[in-house]
């Protein structure tokens, strides 16, 4: 893409990281923003958890240790693109606060903007929903170490943006997004 007088394009990039439990949205959120974004011009990836994890981390388990290890990968990986301009959306639950924090101290420090979205949906709503029938494998016993429900999630403190999905629609969650971005010179 170019601009009018056919210099390349200059993009902000930055990373939008949405955290929550499973289930709560945070993939549905992101795909849909990124769908928008692209159809206006923008360029945007999405680095969804699962995908990341099995590309990136697939020796990795669900220890404390291994998951703030994936999380660290994500948020190098999403850095980097970042730096060349890209709007990096990043479901991932990243439960540990220290791991969000890790995160966002590596985009400070090479000056790249960094915006935190808590999807604050209830744990019962998430197991309603259970897209991918981990609360119902949970409950079975089938299923250890969930996140929500017998293992620890850590909800950000002070989130730059929090929305509350069971109030509200995904095209209304996807606008609070959008209308962040564009406060923070991101789009």
């Amino acid at each position: 893409m170019t601009e009018p007088n056919e210099e390349p394009a200059v993009w902000q990039g930055g990373t939008v990281w949405l955290t929550g439990l499973p289930s709560a949205g945070k993939s549905t959120i992101a795909v849909r923003l990124a769908e928008r974004l692209r159809a206006e011009g923008h360029r945007v990836q999405v680095l969804d958890g699962d995908e990341v994890r099995a590309a990136l981390s697939a020796e990795l388990g669900f220890s404390k240790e291994d998951r703030d290890t994936n999380v660290r990968r994500i948020g190098y990986v999403a850095g980097l693109l970042a730096e060349h301009g890209v709007t990096v959306l990043v479901p991932v639950i990243a439960p540990y606060a220290v791991s969000r924090a890790a995160v966002r101290e590596l985009h400070a420090a090479r000056s790249l903007p960094y915006i935190e979205v808590h999807v604050a949906t209830p744990v019962e709503v998430c197991a309603d929903r259970d897209v991918k029938s981990l609360y119902a494998k949970q409950a079975a016993g089938e299923l250890t170490g969930l996140t929500g429900a017998d293992d620890p999630y850590e909800a950000p403190i002070d989130p730059d943006l929090r929305i509350p999905t069971q109030e509200q629609t995904v095209g209304e969650s996807v606008q609070q997004v959008r209308a962040l971005l564009t406060e923070r010179g991101l789009s």
